[in-house]
């Protein structure tokens, strides 16, 4: 099963360009979209969900026109948004009957198997008769991810899912994710570094409505080898390190002074040394770059 997106571009009528060109092929399993808030993420899933319309381009899940086909569409279609509303004087049980009766599984056996299953894969079952308005945060999100497995989509799209879980509820709520990815298409948007680096197997950047980078984050990690490195200095020092060198972030150590991560071909310098790549210096390589290219020149 492949989406795929060719030259889909979106400006608002406030002028703002959220999709600029984008072009990808999305294959089974999880994939995710990295990016800052504001990068167009969640305009990219709301277009891919036929939620609203692209000024221009094409998508297509196999042979099926999404933009022609909507209807058929959203049948194999699961949609997570970022918020979503619920009926809060109904159990989950209940609620889930309700919505796969919407989806049309009239069959009382076979919407009470379908249930069944959803509760169990999103690790609901023994709160199931609970009201779903006195919920976590992360148990909503699982409730959220079960009625969207009612209809058994090849297609699932979570819009930062994980934003404002605690550490438990978040754990929980990945490994609910990555049970079910193995049989579908997920697209999991978020801009926490950690969730991609944990959850998916193929990803890409974004930012500006651009796809900045696309590539397994095995790939992207690869792709800065022997190009990291490290040194520690005093905070007060920090303006001149930045000022002299490429520095890709920075993080206080336990006497208060700074480790600085720099992007370099060579060593900059006896005081670094070599540093191991991580998913976080990928992502914030790629996007320092884009904002640089994306400065005007200077006369």
């Amino acid at each position: 099963m492949i989406l795929s997106l060719k030259n889909v571009s979106k400006t608002y009528s406030n002028g703002v360009k959220a999709l600029d060109g984008v072009t990808i092929n999305i294959n089974n399993g999880m994939f995710g979209l990295l990016g800052p808030n504001g990068a167009g993420k969640s305009s990219l899933m709301r277009t891919i969900a036929t939620l609203q319309t692209p000024d221009s381009g094409e998508i297509h899940l196999e042979e099926m026109n999404v933009l022609e086909e909507k209807i058929e569409f959203r049948k194999t279609l699961g949609y997570l948004p970022q918020e979503f509303g619920v009926y809060p004087k109904m159990s989950a049980e209940d609620l889930l009957h309700y919505f796969a009766s919407l989806k049309g599984i009239t069959n009382k056996a076979e919407r009470n198997a379908i249930v069944a299953k959803a509760l169990e894969v999103t690790n609901l079952t023994e709160v199931k008769h609970k009201h779903v308005a006195g919920y976590s945060g992360g148990m909503k999100q699982r409730f959220g991810i079960a009625q969207l497995l009612l209809n058994d989509p090849k297609l699932i799209i979570v819009d930062e899912p994980t934003a404002g879980l605690d550490p438990a509820e978040r754990h929980r709520f990945l490994n609910v994710l990555r049970e079910i990815g193995t049989n579908h298409i997920v697209i999991f948007s978020t801009h926490i570094v950690d969730d991609v680096k944990e959850l998916c197997t193929d990803m890409a950047i974004l930012n500006g409505g651009k796809i900045l980078a696309h590539a397994t984050p095995k790939e992207l990690v690869a792709s800065l080898h022997g190009r990291i490195w490290t040194t520690i200095v005093a905070r007060e020092n920090i303006e001149d390190i930045q000022t002299r060198f490429n520095v890709i972030s920075s993080s206080f150590d336990d006497d208060n002074n700074l480790k600085v991560r720099v992007l370099s071909a060579t060593s900059p310098g006896a005081e670094f040394v070599a540093g191991t790549p991580s998913l976080e210096d990928v992502y914030f390589t790629t996007l320092s770059h884009d904002e640089l290219v994306a400065q005007p020149e200077t006369v």
